[in-house]
């Protein structure tokens, strides 16, 4: 490699480091391992330590095709310990503040899709809804009047025919109705005691 060429090298090394450095912080932040299972906390570190050496092997091909120095390795823990004495406290406040400002930003947009989305469509659903409840009241009550209106047409208009019913069948057969409907009746009720019966003295039996 050419001294220029070197020269990059050392640098980009050097600024991986301390990615890295911020990358760990941000990761161990957001990973919170004390509220995770063991096997989720090796899964994100074995995915982590994966995706951190591939991006450091893609920025050492892209400043000298990937020609790997050992002082190559010492600068990565010159940026990692520069990172760790100069910038991890100003990198883990502006890191929170990102945070809280993320989470206002999420809770604005929430309370304003609450308040001009939710809550007229919600207002606009119980509207229709009793709307409709009202109407099929409202029909109902209809229907109630209509049917009181044809059950008083219907008694007026056959009650001549009833009175001349009444005229013309004979008391013996009106006499023998009434005997049938009463001995029916009780033929009835006597079955009905008998089921009953029936049932109580098998419930006994369980």
């Amino acid at each position: 490699m050419s001294l220029p060429v070197q020269f990059y090298t050392l640098l980009a090394m050097i600024g991986m480091g301390s990615l890295f450095g911020a990358t760990l912080d941000t990761y161990q932040r957001f990973l919170k391992r004390g509220k995770r299972k063991r096997w989720i906390v090796f899964l994100n570190d074995l995915l982590f330590w994966f995706i951190q050496g591939a991006l450091i092997f893609y920025v050492l091909f892209l400043v000298n095709y990937g020609e790997v120095r050992f002082y190559l390795l010492l600068a990565l823990l010159c940026g990692f310990s520069a990172y760790q004495a100069l910038f991890k406290k100003i990198y883990l406040k502006l890191l929170e503040s990102l945070i809280q400002l993320i989470k206002s930003i999420a809770r604005l947009i929430y309370r304003t899709a609450y308040l001009l989305v939710y809550k007229p469509f919600r207002g606009l659903y119980l509207l229709i809804v009793a709307i409709i409840l009202y109407v099929f009241g409202l029909l109902l009550s209809l229907v109630k009047i209509v049917w009181i209106m044809v059950k008083w047409v219907i008694k007026t208009v056959f009650k001549p025919f009833i009175w001349m019913l009444n005229k013309v069948i004979p008391e013996s057969v009106k006499i023998f109705f009434a005997q049938l409907r009463k001995t029916v009746a009780g033929y009835l009720e006597s079955s009905k005691n008998i089921i009953i019966k029936a049932i109580n003295f098998f419930q006994k039996k369980r």
